[in-house]
């Protein structure tokens, strides 16, 4: 076996814990899996041979590509902010990736990643990097082009932020609830939906949803069960400002949103959101692709 061999079954043995370590960081597979690839292709480039800890380097490596894909995301949120129309700008403010649904069962859990999403990039990457992956602050710093003492305080930063976070509500057991009422309703399945919503559950819509065709207000379990049975076949499960709803889309674009409220195991109200400027708000992350 030559060197280009031993080299790449070297890094082959790495690659589960370097995509872990990246998918951890970025929150996305697909991103996870250009970082590391792109890690495999500055190692081809770099003089292997002179690597005393691949494993240190390799993870250096990938933090560092991990960090600048961080930076570039923020970045291009803050063009978008600045340069995008109005009518585009819920559109491009979400994140539809069908990927995000595996992260309900991921060992890391949607909820981390909901607040790990609120850190900066330099705090996301120590805090992942040391306290999910042992990695010491001496190999951190320098990729953040800190002090070690200064790249302690990040992560230190990051940990208070993630542990004081307000408690994020049970999107496993929501994500469950939810996806059971639109299957339901896509089935016409009355009974059902009846079991999942409460007897006096409310729909609401503003006004943007009720030119649309929407109800202002629908109240009762037999009322609101009505409306949804046979239909519901465009709404796509997602998390929206950390809670699971649902959304309808036309070409990726939120045309509704719908904001459930999941109390003791039933639905109790559903908000509809039309209105642009209360979409372009809205932290949106498409489950159902």
């Amino acid at each position: 076996m030559d060197g280009d061999d031993q080299l790449a079954r070297a890094f082959e043995d790495r690659r589960p814990r370097l995509r872990s370590v990246a998918h951890r960081i970025l929150g996305s597979s697909d991103e996870a899996e250009d970082a590391v690839q792109e890690a495999w292709i500055r190692l081809q480039r770099s003089d292997a041979e002179a690597v005393e800890n691949l494993d240190g380097w390799l993870t250096t490596v990938v933090g560092r590509i991990c960090l600048d894909m961080l930076r570039a995301r923020n970045r291009r949120a803050e063009l978008l902010d600045e340069h995008a129309a109005p009518s585009d700008a819920a559109v491009d403010a979400e994140i539809s990736d069908p990927e995000h649904a595996a992260l309900l069962a991921d060992s890391l859990g949607l909820a981390l990643l909901v607040i790990l999403d609120r850190l900066e990039p330099d705090e996301r990457l120590a805090f992942v990097l040391h306290d999910m992956f042992a990695v010491p602050f001496a190999d951190i710093a320098p990729i953040v082009g800190r002090s070690p003492a200064a790249t302690r305080q990040l992560a230190s930063r990051a940990r208070r932020r993630v542990h004081g976070a307000a408690p994020l509500p049970d999107l496993r057991r929501q994500h469950k609830i939810v996806d059971a009422f639109l299957s339901a309703a896509r089935n016409g399945e009355f009974e059902r939906l009846l079991a999942l919503l409460a007897p006096d559950v409310a729909m609401r819509a503003d006004d943007t949803a009720v030119r649309i065709g929407a109800a202002a207000l629908t109240q009762g379990a037999h009322g609101v069960a009505s409306v949804f049975s046979g239909g519901a076949e465009a709404a796509r499960v997602s998390v929206i400002d950390g809670s699971v709803g649902a959304v309808w889309q036309s070409k990726k674009r939120t045309i509704v949103a719908f904001d459930f409220t999941v109390e003791d195991g039933r639905i109790t109200a559903i908000d509809l959101v039309a209105e642009p400027d209360r979409l372009r708000n809205l932290d949106i992350v498409v489950l159902d692709g």
